[in-house]
């Protein structure tokens, strides 16, 4: 679904607008063809501020990117602003902070870019700079047409997906099997009743899963939301069976409910896995490992890969990239779009490859080297890549406002599996929030 179907063109012309044109840019957005071509001089200075809602450290930004773009860049003054909790991006804008380029997750990059007014449509950019899109896994490269089918509003620099993790005491201490990369959901469902036990007065539950993840990244490729602007949830038939095999089959083991129940009807999640050590397998994003370090070193674990369905043999999750865009209102926006290629040059896509940064790449040596330099490679990473990445869902500017009342739905189902009130329920209250999210761009 096109967003320009669900957002005004009022919504763009707001107090965020205002904030762009005192940023001096005139309330005009600058296109390509109002530049002139950069030249490849390797003195050439440019000053750019590059900005992110995921809150990433400034520490983080330099491992993986602010060192590389420094080194490839000399004269270049990057900037790199960290999302704060009380200076977000819409408090920089409304201050008159210009940002050149905008990168963030699928999960939050229409949000952060779109309801702003920031996109610009950066084909005739990647035309320019001969930006090679074919270089890139497929099913990750057409990711951002699930946006604008017609328009690019960024680029894919790094990804994600879903893999299995697994603590192997837990495995150990009831002797049985481990977890092995291929199962299926009925394989790997079994095994979880296998090690759901209870022993020296200690409940342990076999398999959960990061229902925020794993909805927005469903192997079948539900959308959120129809083409009629109205939520799936209770009228997509294979909801039902996306949440009956992934999250209540694992409830229906002996004891799992009871666990539940006791830890206030919620589904086992982190802390059950991390610390508490409770929980035996947890579905997970792949990158997570080198996001809880620490505590991923202070437990005996492994990882394979996500379990598949028998209607789509070999099929992982969706991906879940992170883009980075030229912003609309960049004054320097061939120099921004040269940042954004060498971040897709074999060279920076090697190296975040060995740190453990899922590549964009179809380019086999730069997945083999997956991990090869992070604290984990003697891990099971291989397992990141085990599946294929299913299709992706398309994406609009709901799926963020939706996803906290979908994800609400799984531990009531795995509690009461009574999908017909419970969908029903989640319809309304998704509905709901469509309706007031429409009226609010009006």
């Amino acid at each position: 679904m096109n967003w320009k179907k669900v957002i005004s063109s009022a919504a763009l012309a707001s107090v965020v607008t205002a904030a762009l044109t005192a940023c001096g840019g005139g309330g005009e957005a600058v296109k390509p063809a109002d530049v002139k071509p950069a030249a490849d001089d390797p003195n050439e200075k440019a000053e750019l501020v590059i900005y992110s809602n995921s809150g990433d450290s400034q520490e983080s930004w330099n491992e993986r990117f602010g060192n590389a773009l420094k080194e490839k860049f000399p004269n270049y003054t990057i900037t790199y602003l960290q999302k704060q909790p009380n200076n977000g991006l819409k408090e920089l804008l409304t201050a008159g902070q210009t940002i050149d380029i905008y990168w963030d997750s699928i999960g939050g990059f229409m949000d952060g870019l779109i309801n702003n007014g920031m996109q610009l449509d950066m084909t005739d950019l990647a035309k320019k700079h001969n930006v090679d899109m074919g270089r890139l896994e497929p099913v990750v490269a057409d990711s951002i047409k699930q946006i604008d089918s017609a328009k690019m509003y960024g680029i894919p620099v790094f990804n994600n997906n879903m893999v299995l993790y697994y603590n192997k005491d837990i495995f150990d201490k009831f002797g049985v099997p481990y977890p092995k990369d291929g199962m299926t959901w009925t394989e790997a469902n079994k095994l979880a009743k296998e090690v759901t036990r209870s022993e020296a007065g200690k409940q342990y539950v076999g398999l959960s899963s990061s229902q925020t993840h794993m909805l927005p990244m469903n192997q079948f490729s539900i959308p959120f939301v129809d083409s009629a602007n109205k939520p799936t949830i209770f009228s997509n038939e294979k909801w039902k069976e996306y949440f009956e095999t992934v999250f209540v089959e694992p409830a229906k083991a002996p004891g799992y409910r009871e666990y539940m129940r006791a830890h206030k009807d919620a589904m086992p999640y982190r802390n059950e896995f991390l610390k508490d050590r409770e929980l035996a397998m947890f579905a997970w994003l792949s990158s997570i490992v080198f996001v809880f370090p620490e505590d991923f070193q202070a437990m005996n674990w492994d990882m394979v890969s996500l379990p598949t369905f028998e209607s789509l043999p070999g099929v992982g999750s969706q991906p879940y990239p992170t883009y980075f865009a030229v912003t609309s209102m960049s004054k320097q926006p061939d120099q921004a779009m040269k940042v954004i290629k060498h971040l897709i040059s074999d060279e920076v896509q090697m190296k975040l490859s060995k740190l453990g940064v899922m590549p964009v790449l179809k380019n086999e040596e730069v997945k083999k080297a997956y991990g090869q330099e992070s604290k984990f490679k003697d891990k099971n990473l291989k397992a990141s890549f085990y599946n294929k990445f299913a299709p992706m869902a398309t994406q609009t500017l709901f799926d963020k406002t939706l996803l906290t009342p979908y994800a609400k739905t799984v531990p009531k189902l795995m509690l009461d599996p009574d999908y017909n009130t419970v969908f029903r329920a989640a319809e309304e209250e998704t509905t709901k929030k469509i309706e007031e999210a429409q009226k609010a761009t009006k």
